[in-house]
């Protein structure tokens, strides 16, 4: 009896001077970013909390590698080397997978824990590779912009209600979710450091992406889509934001904090460029251009030396349109460039008083080199109503529309005295009569017997209502 006591004390005594041993979770899930035909980067975050807890999910320190197979029972299977979660990366994992196959399905999954030995198995997911210039099965994706989780969560004007599914996330995700998507591409505005509890320091900024990823819908998505990123004025540093002044957060930290948070660039590779191109099938190439590391002042006044592209992103830019024989050259611009946009903005290529003269001048050359009739579109993110416009240089744009409901608005119309197109010069194909979130969804079919092929431009509402449709042949 006495021997039993003794024992049941020094029990109680070891459980308060032993330390507990910390639970390591994945509350953000996984994500696969720049699928090419032979590389993909994959990024999981080590996390504290199973999920997201009053607004925080505190990081944990670990290690992790990533298993990947071209088969969901990983029978052979591939390992990348063990990487350290650590605070100054925000206990970010991320490695980059060479030597894929071409139009290959894979299966990952990550392998964590406080260190190898007592590492435990996290879910599933997966993603396919580029088929490239000869593949002709079709494509299927979405862009967006405007992911605002604050005013989604009712976070600024205190209204949480009625949405019984708050908790899981932007309703479109679960829409999207069942699309049998190829990939996913974010246009910027991503998150929003300038609202609700604005973020000036790197945790506060590193919380707005923790907070967005943590949403169980995203984790369904992104378990089966690729992504690929850009980042605007929001996710940048703050409204219409460019490189000057010190108003916090700062330029450097925008930049670096894009990188960190989003699989964009290999992170052994600092000087990785955030603008490239990606060839997904025959018949359709993308652009994904970066509009806030190089731009001139916004209040430069405008002119043939005021650039959001730079002379090096921009000759790189028309010698691989030139240089491409996709039948559909779609490209992405965080910013719009056809609108109409409010008359009063100087931040993009479409404002009078922002960096006009750039964009006229570019969509001349497009012209001269007859690209606007050689499946030339643009695609643009940032404004928070869906439209299909027609310039008058014959270049068409389709404007995403905020992703959630509560971060839209109706937009500008051709001939509006208060908007940057005050003559009705541009036609506007398409436009939202009430504001609503949505994205857009586009299709390309090849057709393998000819040398035809479909593009399927699709805009829906947040809750997967079909909205307009236009498609192009060539």
């Amino acid at each position: 009896m006495r021997l039993t006591i003794i024992l049941l004390v020094c029990g109680i005594l070891l459980s308060f001077t032993s330390p507990a041993r910390a639970e390591i979770y994945q509350a953000q899930g996984e994500m696969v970013g720049e699928v090419t035909m032979t590389s993909a980067i994959l990024q999981s975050r080590l996390t504290a909390v199973p999920q997201i807890v009053e607004g925080q999910v505190p990081g944990a320190a670990g290690v992790a590698r990533f298993e990947y197979a071209e088969n969901a029972d990983f029978e052979p299977s591939q390992s990348s080397d063990w990487i350290e979660a650590k605070p100054e990366q925000d206990y970010i994992v991320k490695t980059v997978l060479t030597g894929l196959k071409p139009a290959t399905q894979y299966h990952y999954r990550l392998i964590f824990g406080e260190n190898p030995d007592e590492a435990r198995i996290g879910p599933t997911a997966t993603f396919r590779t580029l088929p490239g210039a000869e593949g002709t099965e079709p494509v299927r994706f979405v862009v967006v912009t405007g992911m605002h989780y604050g005013r989604f969560h009712g976070l600024k004007r205190g209204y949480r209600g009625p949405n019984p599914d708050r908790a899981e996330g932007f309703p479109a995700l679960a829409v999207m979710a069942e699309m049998d998507l190829d990939f996913f591409v974010g246009t910027g505005d991503n998150v929003y450091y300038d609202h609700d509890q604005a973020a000036e320091t790197l945790p506060e900024m590193r919380r707005k992406w923790q907070e967005q990823f943590a949403q169980p819908r995203f984790h369904e998505l992104f378990q089966k889509v690729p992504t690929y990123w850009e980042k605007d004025d929001h996710d940048h540093r703050y409204n219409d934001s460019d490189a000057t002044g010190d108003k916090l957060p700062g330029h450097e930290m925008g930049l670096a904090l894009f990188r960190e948070q989003v699989p964009v660039v290999d992170p052994d590779e600092p000087e990785a460029k955030t603008y490239r191109t990606h060839r997904i099938n025959r018949d359709l190439q993308i652009w994904l251009v970066e509009g806030r590391d190089y731009r001139s002042p916004n209040r430069m006044a405008d002119g043939p030396e005021k650039t959001i592209w730079g002379a090096e992103q921009l000759a790189w830019l028309k010698q691989s349109l030139l240089g491409s024989d996709a039948k559909f050259k779609l490209l992405i611009s965080p910013t719009p460039m056809v609108g109409p946009d409010d008359g009063y903005k100087s931040d993009n290529h479409v404002n009078q008083k922002g960096f006009r003269h750039e964009g006229r001048a570019f969509f001349r050359w497009v012209t001269e080199n007859n690209l606007h009739n050689s499946g030339f579109y643009v695609v643009c993110g940032d404004r928070h109503w869906q439209y299909h416009s027609l310039d008058p240089s014959g270049v068409e744009e389709f404007s995403t529309g905020a992703l959630v409901d509560a971060n839209s608005r109706l937009g500008r119309s051709p001939g509006d005295p208060k908007s940057t197109d005050p003559d009705a010069e541009i036609k506007q194909l398409y436009t939202q009569v009430k504001p609503s979130g949505g994205f857009l969804r586009i299709t390309i079919t090849p057709n393998p017997e000819s040398n035809k092929g479909k593009a399927e431009f699709t805009f829906f509402d947040e809750r997967g209502k079909q909205l307009y449709e236009t498609v192009k042949t060539r």
